[in-house]
């Protein structure tokens, strides 16, 4: 883990913020300790959560999508560490690792011209060398009985979560994706539209399925891909919520029978609610309720092994907004998850 920027005390009193009479979630989270090794140190902490950020936009980039996806760890932590600690939140089961660090990636792309296709190449190459990182940092926490908890970042770390859980399980791994949009398009390289497609057919992944997709937003040689294999499985956001084929408990059924049998990766693509900022932001979509009461219902199964929140684009006029959205469904999900 080369690229781990550890999270030390010095950084926790960056962000914290604490009130008299007050307990903040930060003050009884736990950290590494100096110099100590991190592997055998994890794998002994009574924790069941590790709190990681991919603060990288890299995927996006090399996806023509629009960037800034890389500060938003930095956003979650302002927000999650100021958050009440209580009966509810459990911060004693958490422990903030750090994050991994893709400075020199994000440097290199700035100087790449995407409409050249050589140029495009490289930065596709540059994702491919970031899974690796992800990769090994999932397989270490899993390895170790923990559940990783990742804040992107793009959706191209959707990858190397599920290689890592699956090479740590030593078997392949089924995925639910909350989601406008499939990421299930051609092996052109990697970037962020990809990431189950690679997973996929390279056999990491097992069952995947798509939770709400936007029906303009799906190619026709995508639909007519996955309409083809019987373990990639969708629901739409009209069906649910425009046209009222379904409902959404009805749809939440649905995944769960297909992806159930074994464990499996929670995917939170923040596009698919509605006005926030994202790498591709829509102004229709589910709403913040919708998003929450989705990671509880998946958070508790059994099976749920890690989640990954990803895409949203922090800036000073909305920072207050993605940054509470995301310390909401971290808060979800350890609560709905927690033994």
């Amino acid at each position: 883990m080369d690229k781990l920027v550890v999270f030390n005390n010095s950084d926790l009193s960056k962000f914290l913020n604490i009130r008299p009479f007050e307990s903040k979630f930060g003050e009884h989270i736990n950290l590494l300790p100096p110099d100590c090794n991190i592997y055998e140190y994890i794998e002994t902490l009574d924790v069941e959560y590790v709190l990681v950020g991919l603060p990288e936009d890299v995927g996006v980039f090399a996806n023509l999508g629009d960037c800034g996806a890389s500060t938003t760890w930095e956003t979650t932590l302002k927000y999650i560490l100021n958050i009440q600690k209580n009966e509810f939140t459990q911060p004693e089961k958490v422990l903030i690792l750090g994050h991994l660090d893709f400075e020199k990636e994000l440097k290199k792309i700035q100087t790449l011209d995407r409409t050249i296709e050589k140029e495009l190449a490289k930065a596709r190459k540059l994702v491919s060398k970031i899974d690796k990182h992800v990769t090994h940092l999932v397989y270490t926490l899993i390895k170790a009985g923990k559940k990783p908890i990742l804040i992107g970042g793009g959706h191209n770390n959707a990858y190397g979560n599920i290689k890592g859980a699956a090479l740590a399980l030593n078997d392949s791994i089924n995925a639910i994706n909350f989601d406008a949009h499939t990421h299930f398009r051609a092996e052109e390289g990697r970037h962020s539209g990809n990431s189950f497609t690679y997973a996929f057919t390279e056999g990491f992944l097992n069952q995947y399925y798509m939770f709400g997709l936007h029906e303009s937003y799906i190619s026709n040689s995508i639909l007519k891909t996955i309409n083809k294999l019987n373990n990639v499985n969708y629901s739409t956001y009209e069906d649910i919520e425009v046209k009222n084929k379904s409902s959404f408990k009805k749809e939440l059924q649905k995944a769960l029978a297909l992806i159930e049998n074994k464990p499996f990766g929670l995917e939170i693509d923040c596009d698919a609610i509605e006005n926030i900022n994202c790498s591709a932001m829509s102004p229709g979509g589910f709403n913040l309720k919708r998003a929450r009461q989705f990671v509880h219902y998946f958070g508790k199964q059994n099976h749920a092994t890690y989640l990954h929140i990803c895409e949203a684009v922090p800036n000073e006029s909305n920072e207050t907004q993605i940054g509470m959205l995301i310390a909401y469904l971290i808060s979800d999900f350890i609560q709905a998850n927690s033994k």
